[in-house]
């Protein structure tokens, strides 16, 4: 590197349109200083920050992710939206230690309308301590492909983390400390090795249909007379049209931390009828 180069790192936020963002929109008019290197999406609320959001922006090259809500019991979505923030970038945190990513390249505030200062302040604090860490992966001797793969397999792995935990992440607790209570090393580890997919059998289809009008993200591709096949990226891992099935056909597979065989060419999926 030449010499007087100065890392400036990419720092995504998403902030709570009604308190966070009202308080970067005050720190701007107040003139109060703060790094530059945030770069600002707006949503009506923090609870909106899905778990996929966090990493998706980790494996565009971000080096740290910013979220800023409404104080705790101060909610404009009947009081819950910040506690399901506070879940989310709980878990958020562990799942990116699981993988080897420093978890305080990741942070949540709460910041009201008029704590423009205290915006300033955060970020600043935030800024330097992302700045300190260096770009990202290079703290974490990770390489920049292998870090990568690693957040691709986490950012796959959301929806089951959301079907499998649902009741966890629902819940409304007080602290951080009891929401660190939820999730162990074990059962983040079993999250990876446990995971679940699920496949068509070729041989077994019947082009009932019951599957994919089941669906509920619409993952199954069939029709009348033609094998279904289910689209990996689409689907949420919950695991209905597994349910749904008729049990004289066991048509669906569940394969569990298995690769899923590869969908079978379209020319060979037409059924033919006697």
């Amino acid at each position: 590197m030449g010499a007087g180069f100065e890392f400036k790192p990419k720092i995504i936020g998403f902030l709570c349109n009604w308190c966070c963002y009202g308080g970067a929109d005050l720190c701007g008019v107040s003139r109060f200083q703060y790094p530059p290197y945030i770069r600002v999406i707006r949503l009506m609320c923090s609870g909106r920050v899905d778990l996929a959001f966090i990493f998706r922006a980790f494996s565009k090259g971000t080096d740290g992710v910013f979220i800023g809500g409404c104080h705790i019991n101060d909610c404009h979505y009947n009081t819950e939206g910040n506690y399901d923030a506070l879940g989310n970038t709980l878990l958020s945190k562990k799942l990116l230690k699981y993988i080897g990513v420093n978890p305080e390249r990741l942070r949540l505030e709460w910041v009201s309308a008029g704590e423009g200062i205290r915006f300033a302040e955060v970020m600043n604090d935030f800024g330097k301590k992302v700045k300190d860490l260096g770009p990202l992966g290079k703290l974490e001797g990770i390489e920049e492909k292998e870090l990568k793969s690693r957040l691709q397999e986490v950012t796959k792995l959301v929806p089951y983390i959301k079907i499998s935990k649902r009741d966890k992440l629902s819940k409304h607790l007080e602290n951080a400390e009891a929401y660190n209570e939820l999730y162990t090393k074990e059962e983040i580890d079993k999250l990876f090795s446990e995971m679940v997919s699920y496949y068509i059998d070729p041989e077994k289809c019947k082009a009932c249909m019951i599957c994919s009008r089941k669906c509920p993200v619409g993952a199954i591709d069939g029709g009348k007379n033609k094998i279904h096949i289910i689209d990996q990226g689409k689907c949420i891992k919950c695991g209905t049209c597994f349910a749904a099935c008729p049990a004289r056909f066991g048509a669906i597979k569940k394969i569990v931390n298995d690769p899923v065989p590869p969908a079978i060419p379209e020319e060979a999926r037409n059924i033919a009828r006697s």
